[in-house]
């Protein structure tokens, strides 16, 4: 698995976070920025990892900012981007297992680090179940096909 990673300003600690459980559990990473406290646009990061994501040239993504909620509207935007926005240990796996999510969106502001970690690792180690929730993100996957 390769994973690209981001952060703006506000979420650069716990992209940090991410960068070190990310090399604990061997997994190939592309960081993307940003290393500053100065004030950034997010949406510069989120769409260069949903891009990547998007491509193929990477199998999933993270993105940190204050609260997530920017980088994940930002990464959905991109076409084939299924991003969420967690904040706790069942979301994480439910939407690895149940959306097949892509790129997982966090908070600097809204949890600490050791929660983050938790959540990365169970969304980073959750298989897709497939079956009838297969379905249902086909249907997402039609209906943003038909609206580009």
């Amino acid at each position: 698995m390769k994973v690209a990673i981001a952060s703006d300003h506000g979420g650069v600690n716990i992209r940090n976070e991410m960068i070190a459980l990310m090399e604990e559990m061997n997994i190939d990473y592309i960081d993307f920025g940003c290393n500053c406290s100065t004030s950034v646009d997010y949406p510069d990061y989120a769409i260069t990892v949903a891009e990547k994501v998007a491509s193929g040239e990477v199998n999933r993504g993270i993105l940190i900012c204050g609260t997530g909620i920017g980088m994940s509207i930002t990464a959905n935007k991109v076409k084939g981007v299924r991003c969420a926005l967690v904040h706790d240990t069942f979301s994480a796996k439910a939407t690895r297992e149940h959306n097949n999510s892509n790129i997982l969106a966090m908070g600097e502001r809204v949890i600490g680090p050791g929660l983050a970690r938790d959540i990365a690792k169970i969304w980073l180690t959750t298989n897709f179940e497939g079956g009838r929730h297969e379905n249902r993100v086909n249907k997402i996957t039609m209906y943003e096909s038909s609206n580009q």
